[in-house]
């Protein structure tokens, strides 16, 4: 059954969330933000740390209490959001995949078994899952992926190669998609499977260096005649795995412009603080008025950023889910969030390169935002399209 309407709950009551709040910028003050060397140096968030991410819930933020979530509303989740991304995004990113891409699918299409097996375990960080869509051959053009799903007499068998897999090292759940025959069209039928880490002939390959983002965990997945039962068919169905996936790309595509909020407020506030300190020609960089130029730039361009990710996330609240207005959401974020990193480099100087100061390491993190969960130009031709074709008055 599809309960889409199940990922907006009406949320805790009003004190009580915003108690919550101050408790995450409490946590993101004095413990994310204390231990971003110790994540830069190791690339990994300490066993303590996560243990505190999963004790304080953020794990379960997306999910109802009927499944030990936290039953926020999207526009609670995006506040909160604002907050411990102000910490470096690596935080977020050990629980995104749970929280949006891979718990949404099952909350929404998942049998009453996959529910009751696997949402319980998220919620409380038990079960880390990986959203295993992208390949070598196959990422924006989901549709001509080429792992494949062969019946057997006792289910499937999987064969194929994931890649770019966020968190796949540490994860106990995979949520793969893969081909499972043609449909009337002659398309691909993609469905979605539920794989248990350890099961035999799926390997999560060894981590990726990537540029920035150390402490966040990629890699390939190897799947080599992995057999799976029935029960392991999101769903219990074949086919509509597309239209599945895109529920938890959403969602998450929300969540990464929140995301992109939040780290430009750290960014713009390190920048504003450096400048206030440096003084040249006897006074405060922060009294020229080239340097005023990009900070009151960049200020309004986050001011307009947040403002759009909340309409957003009250109209996803709202229903039907607005998938333009987060391609929207999502892209401007996104791009801003780099404008403002480059800014806060330059106003900076000689310091914004060095890896002594956090923005170096900011500058870094932030530039994939403009990749995953949909490339910058595929969401403005996403976009474009609508608009062509519908108009810009609304979100149908």
């Amino acid at each position: 059954m599809n309960t889409q309407a199940a990922s907006r709950q009406p949320g805790s009551e009003p004190d009580e969330f915003e108690a919550y709040l101050e408790k995450i910028r409490r946590f993101t003050r004095d413990v994310l933000i204390g231990h971003e060397d110790v994540v830069e140096a190791s690339d990994e968030i300490p066993a303590d740390v996560v243990d505190q991410m999963r004790d304080i819930g953020l794990f379960g933020i997306s999910l109802p209490k009927q499944w030990s979530g936290l039953e926020l509303t999207q526009e609670q989740q995006v506040r909160l959001t604002f907050e411990f991304t102000q910490a470096s995004a690596v935080y977020r990113s050990r629980f995104s995949t749970t929280i949006g891409l891979c718990s949404q699918m099952i909350l929404d299409y998942g049998t009453p078994a996959q529910k009751e097996t696997y949402l319980p375990r998220m919620a409380s960080g038990q079960v880390t899952a990986a959203f295993c869509l992208t390949e070598r051959n196959a990422g924006t053009d989901a549709g001509s992926l080429e792992t494949t799903a062969t019946r057997t007499p006792k289910g499937f068998k999987l064969n194929g190669i994931k890649r770019y897999i966020t968190n796949a090292p540490d994860a106990e759940l995979f949520v793969v998609m893969a081909a499972t025959g043609e449909d009337e069209n002659g398309k691909k039928d993609i469905s979605v499977f539920l794989i248990d880490a350890g099961t035999p002939g799926i390997t999560p390959g060894p981590r990726e260096r990537m540029m920035g983002q150390r402490g966040s965990h990629v890699s390939e997945i190897f799947i080599e005649d992995c057999e799976v039962g029935e029960d392991a068919l999101l769903g219990g169905k074949v086919g509509n795995g597309l239209k599945m996936a895109l529920r938890g790309i959403n969602h998450a595509r929300t969540h990464v412009a929140a995301t992109c909020v939040g780290q430009s407020t750290r960014i713009l506030s390190e920048a504003i603080a450096y400048a206030k300190e440096r003084e040249q020609f006897g006074q405060p960089i922060a009294d020229f008025q080239a340097l005023q130029t990009m900070i009151g730039e960049s200020r309004a361009e986050l001011a307009a950023a947040r403002a759009l990710t909340l309409e957003v996330a009250r109209k996803f609240d709202a229903g039907p889910i607005p998938h333009i207005d987060i391609a929207c959401a999502k892209m401007f974020a996104s791009e801003t969030v780099w404008r403002i990193a480059d800014r806060a480099v330059q106003i900076l100087g000689g310091m914004g390169y060095m890896e002594s100061h956090p923005i170096a390491r900011l500058f870094r993190d932030v530039r994939v935002f403009r990749i995953f969960e949909g490339t910058s130009q595929i969401q403005q031709l996403n976009i474009a399209k609508h608009a062509i074709k519908h108009g810009v008055s609304g979100q149908l």
